[in-house]
């Protein structure tokens, strides 16, 4: 459940409001996540712009209504003498967004009492924010809602029961799959998924070129499944969506077997303290030995391999999926480095090397083997073993991790047409 916000509130849930208050036409001030008396009076003003209580906190009916602006759309009730047009106009829409979020309704015949999905006229991904699951939520929430042709399912739970999502478009025959934020404090990843998916669908959508390549073409030809969040109890620890609370304090603790680990920025692992990326049944013994032997022998903010394979439900969750969707080619999202890496030990699958090379020279980033200490127990690992065929880990971005979010916007340029190329040739 989302906290109540108020003066003095700080955190990617402040940021939400912030970002939901600029997009609804009230200053807030700088988006910073910091609820100072600037952000208060946007927030009155907005209350009393929509009949709200004017007391400046953002409890469950300030919510409900501001969230539209994060999940993108709002619903409305055909009135008597409505258009496309003159709804686009009143809600700050486009008739061609409406079209495509109300396929089924023609707006030559509106029929009085129709339910609308009217979309806002902004992109649902923003570089502007840190992101956290209930940020995801509404995301992904907005993506199905403004393109129908898009669904979600969830895959699994994290060690906190949040819901791991996959989002999916395309109808074609070949399955092809996308995953980030295995790690936590690699969320920056979340978005990048999640702008790809929402440029495919409006590229879709309008009949447009994604990158050069005909995204109807495409749409036909391949099925995406994207987990934009493997790891989201992870993700929110770092981001301080998740800041108290007794997950909170066993991470801390955790934490404390490892001093020279800053927390929570430091923090790789799934809430249990086991490394999510080092799960898999591809070499795991192998991993643990070279994880015990680097110190990495407790539950902790990275690289522990836990105590035995699949232990850990986010990967357990990946590990079932991929079993049951049988992916062509996957693309793993980490940070940093801009490299891509295809290898597992000596398996290397037909075409794999042919098709890495084409995606390094998409992104710019260079085609490399894993190193060994690194390549053992990996999703990518796992896949390459399982299957043969080709997977990649890319690692995205350059600096120290977690990168800052005003970073997305080279790191999304940088990897669009990477995302667009491993379809085309899946």
């Amino acid at each position: 459940m989302l906290e109540t916000l108020y003066m003095g509130s700080t955190g990617p849930y402040v940021q939400m409001a912030q970002l939901a208050l600029r997009r609804a036409g009230f200053d807030p001030g700088s988006i910073d996540g910091i609820f100072g008396a600037r952000t208060r009076a946007a927030v009155i003003a907005y209350q009393r712009s929509r009949g709200l209580d004017p007391d400046g906190i953002i409890g469950v009916n300030t919510r409900r209504r501001l969230w539209a602006y994060l999940r993108g759309y709002i619903t409305v009730r055909v009135q008597r003498g409505d258009t496309f047009w003159s709804i686009a106009r009143k809600y700050g829409s486009t008739v061609e967004a409406i079209a495509i979020a109300n396929p089924d309704v023609q707006p030559m015949n509106l029929t009085v009492g129709t339910m609308l999905t009217v979309p806002f006229d902004f992109s649902l991904v923003t570089g502007e924010i840190d992101y956290s699951f209930a940020l995801m939520e509404l995301i992904i929430d907005g993506l199905l809602a403004r393109y129908p042709f898009m669904r979600s399912f969830g895959i699994g739970a994290s060690v906190m029961g949040k819901p791991i999502y996959c989002v999916s478009i395309g109808r074609g025959s070949v399955p092809v799959a996308y995953n980030a934020s295995h790690h936590g404090n690699e969320w920056i990843t979340t978005p990048v998924v999640l702008k790809f998916l929402e440029e495919y669908a409006q590229s879709y959508a309008t009949g447009v070129n994604l990158c050069d390549v005909p995204a109807r073409q495409m749409f036909d030809y391949v099925t995406l499944y994207a987990v934009p969040m493997v790891n989201p109890d992870g993700v929110d620890l770092v981001t301080g969506a998740l800041k108290r609370g007794a997950y909170y304090e066993r991470a801390l603790q955790y934490s404390s077997n490892y001093p020279d680990i800053p927390f929570p920025s430091g923090w790789k692992a799934n809430i249990d303290g086991v490394d999510t990326n080092l799960q898999y049944p591809a070499g795991w013994e192998e991993a643990r030995r070279i994880k015990f032997a680097q110190g990495y022998t407790l539950p902790g903010p990275r690289d522990y391999v836990g105590e035995e394979p699949l232990q850990a439900p986010e990967s357990r969750a990946m590990y079932e999926f991929t079993l049951n969707y049988r992916p062509r080619l996957t693309l793993s999202y980490h940070t940093q480095g801009q490299v891509i890496y295809w290898k597992y030990q000596d398996i290397e699958p037909p075409r794999a090397e042919e098709i890495g090379r084409l995606l390094a020279r998409s992104s710019g980033y260079t085609l490399e083997d894993t190193p060994y200490a690194s390549g053992n127990a990996g999703y990518k690992d796992w896949y390459l073993l399982e299957f043969n065929l080709p997977g990649y880990t890319v690692e995205a971005g350059l600096g120290q991790n977690p990168l800052p979010i005003s970073q997305f916007d080279r790191i999304y340029e940088e990897n669009r047409c990477l995302m667009t190329r491993a379809l085309e040739l899946a």
